[in-house]
């Protein structure tokens, strides 16, 4: 199973142009089962009021998507009333998404500094070997440690209590004909992983706090139910990496008791399509 995760700052280039096709072009030469894009926006003036998740997707044919707006204001016109400029996370997918969730993650209310609502977008798909997987894509607080971590708390308190909520709906119903069981129950799998825009490097405590402690010579301490730094866990060093500004700050995590399924990881470097660049992951699943 592939997975991409491009934080494609609304599709604005390193050369400042709007380019959507540029953007997805450095996507799908990947060939991705899975995308997470973070900075998506709809009806902006400074990306000419476009409705960036169905050009993305029209762009993308084959790929099934689904949208996570967390800053959302009224933006309506005469001619469309009830339009919202939005901004947010989208999850794309080859095969069909089954059932979705968005969930805002705390937010600090700055006096001065930009401080908007962030998020995180979850998706429930199969895998090309037709395996249930959890996918979160988000985006956490640029400002400092003191705004992301409670955002790391929140996405580990989501990530403990999804599968035992279980899918979108479980368990049965006292009156078949009332409607309610049409189709599968959908899965919510144990399996899971984080696409995004973390705003961290692997010196931090919000990463320790994902990932773990470290122990001196004994290394990094991965808890058997928390999740691994698939980079790493592919060979490359903790401070390697430029995924933006010279810093590695965009991830791809996923269940630690997955480890050994985990192929490969690595960086498009030749991306210019945003100030971030793609990482990509292989993970046999």
């Amino acid at each position: 199973m592939r997975l991409l995760t491009y934080n494609i700052q609304y599709g604005v280039g390193r050369d400042g142009r709007f380019d959507l096709d540029r953007v997805v072009a450095e996507i799908l030469r990947h060939d991705p089962d899975v995308v997470g894009l973070q900075e998506v926006e709809r009806f902006w003036k400074r990306t000419r009021e476009t409705d960036q998740p169905r050009e993305i997707a029209r762009r993308m044919p084959g790929y099934h998507w689904v949208y996570g707006a967390n800053l959302d204001v009224h933006a309506g016109t005469p001619e469309d009333p009830n339009r919202r400029r939005q901004f947010g996370n989208m999850i794309l997918s080859k095969s069909p998404i089954i059932s979705s969730r968005n969930f805002p993650l705390p937010k600090y209310g700055t006096l001065k500094q930009h401080s908007i609502q962030q998020g995180a977008l979850e998706a429930v798909v199969r895998s090309p070997k037709g395996q249930p997987v959890r996918i979160y894509c988000t985006h956490l607080s640029h400002l400092s440690p003191a705004t992301r971590l409670p955002q790391v708390e929140m996405l580990l308190e989501i990530n403990r209590r999804a599968y035992a909520e279980g899918g979108a709906w479980c368990g049965g119903h006292p009156d078949p004909r009332a409607g309610w069981l049409e189709g599968d129950m959908p899965p919510m799998p144990r399996e899971a992983v984080i696409l995004g825009d973390l705003n961290f490097t692997a010196d931090s405590e919000e990463y320790e706090r994902i990932i773990g402690p470290m122990a001196g010579p004994y290394g990094r301490l991965v808890n058997r139910d928390g999740f691994i730094d698939c980079w790493v866990v592919a060979g490359h060093g903790e401070a390697e990496g430029d995924t933006c500004n010279g810093k590695r700050i965009d991830y791809i995590l996923c269940s630690a008791w997955l480890v050994d399924r985990v192929q490969s990881a690595r960086i498009d470097q030749e991306a210019v399509g945003s100030d971030h660049r793609p990482v990509i992951a292989d993970i046999d699943l």
